[in-house]
């Protein structure tokens, strides 16, 4: 694990150590270059396989080919036995060194060969061609930049920005989408010329053109035919087999234990297979109602696991500013809970395995539900849904809770208004910013830069795909394709790595991905029962306390803080909102959201949080504050 750079051009020698040093975090242990007269390579190391020798880059056989890798390989040892029959020579035990010998047998084929997390680059020396390739979901991320005949690439935004090879400017179109969608889609990244190597996709850059190919999908057609017990039982052997592949390590391996079935299915499955003290990291809230540590507590004690726990008290201001420097864009609140689970795992380890993807693999969002209660509410005439039923939901007080009644009400009856993908796009965006709410918060001068795209089309290009038929299966496709690998993976990645910490998901292994997809929809999703069959398979190895929570996943009340502890901070931030100021966003829209929230008549945490974050965001990419001093400023303001 590690972050990687590289840089073509005439600034490529003094550049290089600037991108790699500003990713020290990735990789504290270790650094290691490679130049000649067209590149400059760079690599961060974490070292966790084949510690003493592992450095890279790594070269093949005649050193006409050099790797950086970021990631891990999990069959590695039978691709490095086959490549030996075949007499390839290795220089390291490291697992990433397989691609090198991959690249030598298949070309830009090799990719396909791999079963892990990675994201790596390949300078063919003899071709004058450079490879770059990401995972097939996405875990390792990859960004990349042409400007003023150089190229670069890097782990993390930061890293092309410090070559400065291009200066940062805001990407109003990427603005545009993260707005409704949570997540920066496609190639997108939150700066003009930056873009994002999309999941399962491989670069060449030869000749000074780049040619971008996608080399994996998945169909979620060809149906399994077996009964419920032979289902689970396959998943069940598929899940075990990709855990015990996840362990992979010459560092010991913890797990974040949440108190759900999904990272508690991943924990109680490492012990089954021979983790013995098992060390395990998980956070609480005093809101009792909130916390799932005395769950977490029933799977560490059943298999006598190391628990570490802790009770947190959100410092929400300060810690911010930390999260969107690794992010390298707004912070998300789901991240907050990663971010701090995390710095408590890195005392102990430097592995941690987790639940990721779990929701997105087996239907486990009462989104999925929910489209079926909406279909259920469509049943009444839109004349009496609009004309009296909403007039009764509007009414409902809000408690500024996490979904409230107000919310869950106003949600039915608002997708009630659309029908299959455009329901599911509009679904995304409700609680944050709608296209129509875009309008008004954007002024009319960046609207008319903009173009005024439609981010619902980033959602409909897969929701429509003609791989899968079932509404489930089309909302999970959407989900792999987008949510995952540009929010979920993302967010983990940086979290994590913020602290020097790898984390691996083996719910999101793309062989469990292919087999979930085989599964028929209703046995993922029976009934109103969410991630059925994952919780069948769960059922054999946790407490049943467990095993039959609802899920909660970590939170903290925002909608609540926004209107006490924190409205005078808020209300002096945005006195002075560089977004105004830049005439991006209109001083009234955001001043009637704030009245709106804390008045009490409308719980608009969610777009405040955003509108918070980038204000932040600006002032660290833009004004050239630092963390610390954003905590400063975080103080002046509170």
């Amino acid at each position: 694990m590690c972050g990687i750079a590289g840089i073509m051009g005439s600034q490529r020698t003094d550049a290089i150590k600037k991108m790699t040093d500003i990713m020290i975090h990735r990789g504290p242990d270790d650094s290691g270059y490679f130049h000649d007269d067209e590149i400059a390579l760079g690599q961060r190391r974490l070292s966790i396989i084949d510690l003493n020798s592992g450095r890279q880059p790594i070269s093949n056989e005649d050193n006409t080919l050099q790797l950086v890798c970021n990631g891990e390989i999990y069959n590695s040892p039978e691709l490095r036995k086959e490549l030996k029959s075949r007499g390839h020579q290795f220089k390291t035990e490291t697992d990433v060194e397989v691609i090198l010998h991959l690249y030598e047998e298949h070309g830009d084929d090799c990719v396909k060969f791999l079963r892990g997390m990675f994201a790596f680059a390949i300078w063919d020396s003899r071709k004058r061609r450079l490879y770059l390739a990401r995972d097939h979901l996405g875990q390792k991320p990859l960004f990349f930049c042409r400007h003023d005949g150089a190229f670069a690439f890097a782990s993390e935004a930061k890293s092309i920005l410090a070559s400065e090879i291009v200066k940062p400017e805001i990407d109003l179109e990427g603005l545009w989408h993260y707005l409704s969608l949570r997540f920066m889609p496609d190639d997108h990244s939150m700066f003009k010329f930056v873009q994002k190597l999309p999941a399962a996709h491989y670069l060449v850059y030869e000749n000074s053109q780049i040619t971008i190919n996608h080399y994996w999908d998945v169909d979620f057609k060809n149906k399994l035919h077996a009964s419920e017990d032979e289902l689970t039982d396959q998943l069940d052997e598929l899940l075990l087999e990709t855990v015990k592949g996840h362990l992979l390590s010459d560092v010991r391996v913890g797990a974040f234990l949440s108190g759900g079935i999904d990272s508690g299915t991943v924990a109680s499955m490492m012990a089954v297979l021979g983790e013995t003290n098992l060390p395990n990291f998980s956070i609480g809230t005093k809101e009792k109602e909130f916390d799932e540590l005395p769950f977490a507590r029933l799977v560490s004690e059943k298999y006598g696991m190391e628990a570490h726990e802790k009770i947190i008290e959100p410092d929400l201001i300060h810690t911010i500013p930390s999260m969107i420097y690794h992010m390298d864009e707004p912070a998300d609140p789901f991240g907050f809970g990663v971010y701090l689970v995390s710095e408590m795992a890195s005392e102990h380890v430097k592995v941690v395995l987790g639940g990721d993807g779990g929701d997105e693999n087996f239907a486990g969002y009462d989104r999925y539900s929910g489209q079926r209660l909406v279909d259920y509410y469509c049943l009444l005439p839109q004349w009496f849904r609009q004309g009296i039923v909403k007039k009764v939901t509007d009414r409902i007080p809000e408690s500024f809770g996490y979904k409230s009644l107000a919310q869950k009400a106003a949600w039915v009856n608002e997708m009630s208004l659309f029908s299959g993908g455009d329901r599911y796009a509009q679904s995304l965006g409700v609680l944050r910013f709608t296209h129509e709410s875009k309008r008004k918060l954007f002024t009319a001068s960046a609207i008319n830069e903009l173009g005024d795209p439609s981010s619902s089309e980033k959602i409909l290009k897969y929701f429509n795909a003609d791989n899968a038929d079932h509404v489930v299966d089309k909302m999970l496709y959407t989900d792999l394709m987008t949510r995952i690998p540009d929010h979920l993976l993302t967010i983990g990645d940086r979290m994590t790595m913020a602290h020097s910490l790898e984390s691996r998901a083996p719910l999101i292994d793309y062989k469990v991905v292919e087999f979930a997809a085989t599964l028929p929809a209703n046995i993922k999703l029976k009934g109103n029962n969410l991630k059925y069959i994952l919780r069948q398979v769960a059922k054999r190895y946790l407490p049943p306390e467990v095993t039959r929570l609802k899920k909660q996943g970590f939170r903290f009340p925002l909608g609540i803080w926004f209107r006490t502890d924190l409205k005078e901070f808020l209300l002096r931030l945005f006195e002075q909102s560089r977004f105004v100021e830049l005439g991006l966003f209109e001083k009234s829209y955001i001043d009637n959201l704030l009245e709106e929230h804390i008045s009490g008549k409308v719980d608009h945490n969610y777009r405040i949080w955003v509108l918070l974050n980038l204000e932040y965001w600006y002032r660290m990419y833009f004004e050239g504050e630092t963390v610390e001093s954003m905590k400063a400023f975080s103080d002046q303001l509170a």
